[in-house]
């Protein structure tokens, strides 16, 4: 059995049916962009959560969640809601659909930006939401912005131990940096702490092998990566070369054409490029790809 059978076989035996009624709902006045905080004001607002045992199940801060604009099963705010149905539609169908034929490591999605500040880790946490709420599909969500992790203060959790303790140790477990969540088939690994060789890491060849076991053995999962912005740090082309799928988050009315088409040629070698429009308050159209929302985001394909 490889370390991932190991690992999510004792996440399996460890699930809880989540009981969601007491969710609280999101005020559907304010813009998804005006929702991100950063890692400070996060861990200002809600102090970290103690490190759950193995046999154990975290429960979800729903209310702290919902307040910072993430989808949960409760929320108004429907037009977000259908457009990341719309959003994670096409990135299942190449997962497991038809289309899943000739698209190495389908299933292992890359969320990335150019540069910060684009909404990626946002983005990123609510299409694995969105996608946990599916009735048959379960997501894994890893931090692998190891140089400025978002996702455990975005989620309330602890950040330790995470990827690069896992990917710096000989002897620990994978089970050991899963989070298991009071959603039913959503999963957690943060970051970890700051390395300085966070690089050379996620390029080894243990961080390759467990995409490759992911991938393989686990092809019925959804694994999202929250990756750093590709024109920002080497580590998210490291990451690229390793699934399957890549959403590439581009600020609307911010970063420059130019800023994109270098991101863009980063990602030759990608089978799947998709890109999502963040942050825009007025429709659009995406070159001949995309798709006119008045509000929230926009999604086209950009190659492949």
């Amino acid at each position: 059995m490889g370390i991932i059978d190991e690992a999510l076989k004792k996440a399996d035996d460890e699930g809880q049916n989540n009981n969601l009624n007491k969710l609280a709902k999101i005020n559907t006045e304010q813009g998804v962009g005006n929702k991100i905080a950063s890692p400070q004001e996060l861990s200002k607002v809600r102090p970290k959560q103690k490190i759950a045992k193995k046999s154990e199940t975290i429960k979800l801060d729903w209310d702290f969640i919902s307040s910072q604009g993430y989808l949960t099963a409760n929320t108004e705010r429907l037009q977000m809601v259908e457009e990341y149905r719309t959003i994670k539609r096409p990135l299942l169908s190449n997962a497991f659909g038809t289309r899943s034929k000739g698209i190495e490591r389908a299933n292992l999605i890359l969320v990335t930006s150019s540069v910060p500040g684009e909404g990626k880790t946002f983005s990123a946490i609510n299409l694995a939401l969105s996608i946990a709420q599916e009735r048959d599909k379960e997501v894994l969500l890893i931090d692998a912005d190891v140089a400025k992790p978002s996702v455990a203060n975005a989620l309330g959790i602890e950040n330790t131990p995470g990827l690069i303790e896992y990917l710096e140790s000989d002897n620990m477990d994978f089970s050991e940096v899963i989070r298991n969540t009071d959603l039913d088939g959503f999963r957690v690994v943060p970051a970890g702490d700051w390395h300085s060789y966070s690089t050379e890491l996620l390029a080894s060849n243990k961080m390759a092998e467990l995409a490759s076991e992911l991938s393989q053995r686990y092809s019925d999962r959804i694994v999202i990566f929250d990756s750093p912005p590709l024109l920002a740090a080497t580590q998210g082309e490291v990451l690229a070369s390793l699934v399957g799928q890549v959403v590439l988050v581009v600020e609307a009315e911010s970063t420059l054409q130019a800023t994109v088409k270098e991101t863009v040629s980063k990602l030759d070698n990608c089978d799947v490029v998709l890109a999502l429009l963040n942050k825009t308050n007025r429709s659009f159209n995406f070159g001949s790809y995309g798709y006119g929302y008045g509000y929230g985001y926009g999604y086209g394909q950009y190659g492949h």
